[in-house]
C-alpha cells in the first residue's frame, strides 16, 4: 500500500467516502472508544465486528472509487483512520486468484466480507528437531457476503484469498493507524509449507 492512498492527517476519512461509510466509522470509533484500556484485544475486537455485521448488506456502503481493483495484485482503499490512531478501516478489493503473501499482525483485525468470496488458510509455526521450520496448514475458512471474523495477535499466521470466480470485497478494522505504520503486518513468512 502506498501512502500517497492514504488520508492526509487533516482527514480522518477518506475524500470521497459514501454517507455510509461516515456512518460506519461512527460505529467503529464508539466501538473501540468503549473498551478501556486493559481490556483483552478479543472483546474489542468481538465488540468492532458486531458494529460492522450491521453495514455488510448495505449495497451503499462503498463509493465507486472505493471498489477498483487492481490488474496486479489485491487492492487496499484506506477508508478511515481514528484520528486517535486507535482503529483504522481499510477496503481490500481482490480479483480472481489475489493473495496476500502469508503473514501475521501487530494487532486485532476484524474482517467483514461485503461481496464475493473470501478464502483464508491458516497456519501454525513449527521448529523440527534437526532445527528447520516450517508452516504447518491448520485450517482454511470459506467466508461468504456477510460473514465476519476476527484475529487477535499471537497465533494468527495466515493467508487471504478471492478463491472464487468474481470480484470480492472485504472491510478490515485494524486496531493500529495504517497512516502512521504502514500497515498492521508483523511479519511475512517465506518457509516451507
Amino acid at each position: 500500500m502506498s501512502l500517497a492512498s492514504l488520508p492526509s492527517p487533516l482527514h480522518a476519512t477518506a475524500p470521497g467516502a459514501s454517507s455510509r461509510t461516515v456512518e460506519l466509522c461512527d460505529v467503529l470509533t464508539k466501538a473501540v472508544r468503549a473498551a478501556p484500556s486493559t481490556e483483552p484485544a478479543h472483546r474489542t475486537a468481538d465488540r468492532v465486528a458486531c458494529g460492522l455485521a450491521g453495514f455488510l448488506d448495505r449495497r451503499d456502503l462503498l463509493a465507486p472509487a472505493h471498489l477498483a481493483p487492481d490488474p496486479q495484485r489485491y487492492r487496499q482503499h484506506v477508508l478511515h483512520v481514528d484520528p486517535e490512531g486507535r482503529f483504522s478501516l481499510v477496503a481490500l478489493i481482490w480479483l480472481p486468484g489475489q493473495a496476500t503473501p502469508v503473514h501475521d499482525h501487530t494487532t486485532w483485525c476484524v474482517v467483514g466480507t461485503y461481496r464475493g468470496t473470501e478464502e483464508e488458510t491458516s497456519y501454525r509455526f513449527t521448529r523440527h528437531a534437526d532445527g528447520s521450520s516450517a508452516l504447518e496448514p491448520v485450517a482454511t475458512t470459506v467466508n461468504p457476503p456477510g460473514t465476519v471474523t476476527y484475529l487477535t495477535p499471537p497465533g494468527d499466521i495466515h493467508l487471504v484469498r478471492n478463491g472464487g470466480d468474481d470480484l470480492a470485497v472485504s472491510l478490515h478494522v485494524y486496531g493500529t493507524d495504517v497512516r502512521r505504520h504502514g500497515s498492521s503486518i508483523r511479519r511475512r513468512y517465506d518457509l516451507p509449507v
